[in-house]
């Protein structure tokens, strides 16, 4: 059985109803989880034994734009032993813009979703640290969405003078 497969039988065995949609497109294949299930989705993809996904290689967001689940929050995740990527993803709603965190599945999550925080503002629910780590912790925007404009809020940080 092919990778990709295994991976939806187990998960849809394990959880059911975790897998929202599929998409496989030139060898990039991509799981869309429910926003509920996202950590045990990556418990169960980290520690099943046929899976063994031990390595978180990114975790990033991106903004739609649209009105319901405008974010979604993905997970680019290698499996050493398979020689295979597997992206997650898991939509988040502008309203209630925050997920649960995967530091307890990965360590390495830690800074990547205080990244997310900072610019996307979407909220790692049980963080051990979310705070800002580019922007002011006063800064009332987040420079990675779509509204924010291109060239800066003129005004809304304040540079060092000479």
């Amino acid at each position: 059985m092919e990778v990709k497969e295994q991976i939806l039988v187990i998960l849809n065995e394990l959880i059911p109803g975790s897998v929202i949609e599929t998409s496989d497109f030139r060898d990039d294949f991509t799981i869309k989880i429910r926003r509920e299930n996202i950590v045990e989705v990556c418990e169960l993809c980290k520690s099943h034994e046929s899976l063994q996904f031990k390595l978180l290689e990114d975790l990033t967001a991106v903004d739609w734009g649209r009105t319901k689940n405008r974010f979604s929050v993905v997970y680019q995740l290698f499996s050493l032993i398979s020689n295979f990527r597997v992206r997650l993803m898991a939509d988040v709603d502008d309203k209630d813009n925050s997920i649960e965190t995967v530091t307890k599945v990965w360590r390495s999550a830690n800074w990547a979703e205080r990244e997310v925080y900072d610019m996307f503002g979407i909220t790692f629910l049980n963080h051990p640290d979310l705070r800002r780590m580019y922007m002011p912790e006063e800064f009332e925007y987040y420079p990675l969405r779509k509204e924010y404009p291109l060239m800066g809020i003129p005004g809304a940080l304040t540079l060092p003078k000479k």
